[in-house]
């Protein structure tokens, strides 16, 4: 094995109900939430770099490829957790190679994933011995769902994402329907229809129940204002609920759409959106 280039395929994640329950006096909002691994993955390797004769972004070469990834290399939350770690830990000069693969603008944490698995990646590489609180510590300066990813297990998140209590949950009985239609949702839009409440249930005992009670308790508070915007993405969850889904909703702020079937059903109707049945 080579000790000096390493590969890992951040995942992807649902939300399960997210409640906006109030709002900080920092500008953020304080959630309630259930993170869920999903199967899409991103593919990320780190080479520990012997030469610097190449065009560097301080001791990083950065490269993306697969889908068109936003932004410069300096933005990205790969590059950022580099230099979030070098701020206290002597490391190498790096080659970065970044495949996206899980849809951007959806919800789904692809960034925090991959800024969240940078860190595990380097910690690995570089011998940091972190331990998982370190690590997650240190992903939550990154962003606010970044912290999930350093386990990638089923976790109800608190404050703005970074308070996680591990949830012994497992939905590998069902066929998971994500739909990615090509609608992008800003998170300024998202946040602008919400109005600060807690919810009648919390969805970490909501989740508990059978999942055919999900329909009429789990709820994720932005989806009212966005579906007023993009009605698309409401009838994408109305039609997957025509299609037998168990439970359907949107995943954070969008736009993809997910839903839980007992049987996996024809997606012809979604034709141009991104479709993907785990």
């Amino acid at each position: 094995m080579n000790e000096k280039r390493k590969s890992v395929f951040p995942c992807a994640k649902i939300n399960l109900g997210l409640n906006v329950v109030k709002k900080r006096e920092d500008g953020y909002h304080d959630l309630e939430t259930v993170f869920y691994p999903v199967d899409i993955h991103d593919r990320l390797e780190i080479a520990l770099r012997e030469d610097g004769t190449r065009e560097t972004v301080g001791d990083v070469v950065f490269r993306a490829e697969g889908n068109p990834i936003e932004g410069t290399a300096d933005q990205n939350l790969v590059v950022k957790a580099y230099r979030l770690l070098a701020e206290s830990h002597a490391l190498p000069p790096v080659d970065i190679t970044l495949e996206k693969r899980i849809p951007m603008q959806a919800g789904m944490g692809g960034g925090s994933s991959d800024g969240a698995f940078a860190i595990r990646l380097l910690n690995d590489l570089c011998r940091l011995n972190m331990s998982n609180d370190e690590m997650q510590r240190t992903a939550a300066r990154l962003g606010a769902d970044c912290a999930f990813f350093i386990k990638a297990q089923p976790a109800y998140a608190e404050g703005i994402g970074e308070r996680l209590s591990p949830l012994a949950l497992d939905l590998s009985d069902y066929k998971m329907v994500v739909v990615k239609p090509p609608v992008a949702v800003s998170t300024r839009e998202a946040f602008a229809g919400i109005k600060p409440k807690r919810p009648v249930k919390n969805c970490r005992e909501i989740v508990m129940q059978p999942m055919e009670t999900w329909r009429e308790l789990l709820v994720n508070d932005f989806e009212e204002g966005i579906f007023v915007l993009y009605p698309r993405l409401a009838a994408i969850k109305q039609r997957l609920y025509d299609l037998g889904a168990v439970y359907a909703a949107m995943s954070g702020s969008g736009s993809a759409l997910f839903g839980f079937f007992k049987e996996a059903p024809a997606l012809d109707d979604f034709k141009d959106c991104e479709t993907w049945i785990i």
